[in-house]
């Protein structure tokens, strides 16, 4: 998981206004998805990994019809307003939350943290016990304040270059 976002201190009632709708993903938002995605990237991780390490995460934005798969493989939240995708988090049938990024204009918003709060309550729903994830160095933090706890540090590989990050897990307490 990416670019989820700094800070979301502020996020509260600000940023639900700014949220129009947070549902789950439409086949046909594959491209603005992966837009969204290369952009969080190259300007919203921008102060944690160097510029050869953005461009080894993401050199170009994602096929529609490669990302649209992925995406609909997965329990995918979108987040919108009246411009269009403010952000989106995926997680596999297992509980593995694959993906998580927002807009960069967004972050620090509680943006973020209203897409994870619906995924998180899904995962639930289905009777998850166990959430894991490898987080960046920027979702590291965002993350930490929900409950996920770092299980190691690793240094992972993506077209010959090394980006650090940290597999963390969380444990759902039954409801009740």
């Amino acid at each position: 998981a990416g670019g989820s976002g700094r800070s979301d201190r502020r996020s509260g009632i600000r940023a639900r206004r700014g949220v129009r709708e947070v549902r789950s993903y439409r086949l046909e938002e594959a491209a603005e998805l992966g837009a969204l995605f290369h952009a969080a990237v190259r300007e919203g991780a921008r102060r944690k990994y160097t510029e050869a390490q953005l461009a080894a995460w993401s050199p170009a934005p994602h096929a529609p019809e490669d990302w649209g798969a992925r995406l609909a493989a997965a329990d995918t939240v979108v987040a919108r307003d009246a411009r269009g995708a403010l952000g989106f988090m995926s997680m596999a049938a297992g509980g593995y939350l694959d993906l998580a990024y927002v807009r960069s204009d967004v972050m620090g918003t509680g943006v973020a943290g209203v897409i994870y709060a619906v995924l998180e309550g899904r995962a639930r729903a289905r009777g998850l016990d166990l959430l894991t994830v490898q987080a960046s160095l920027l979702a590291e933090p965002f993350l930490a304040r929900r409950g996920w706890v770092l299980t190691e540090r690793q240094v992972i590989e993506r077209r010959g270059v090394r980006l650090p990050n940290a597999r963390m897990e969380k444990r759902l307490s039954p409801p009740g």
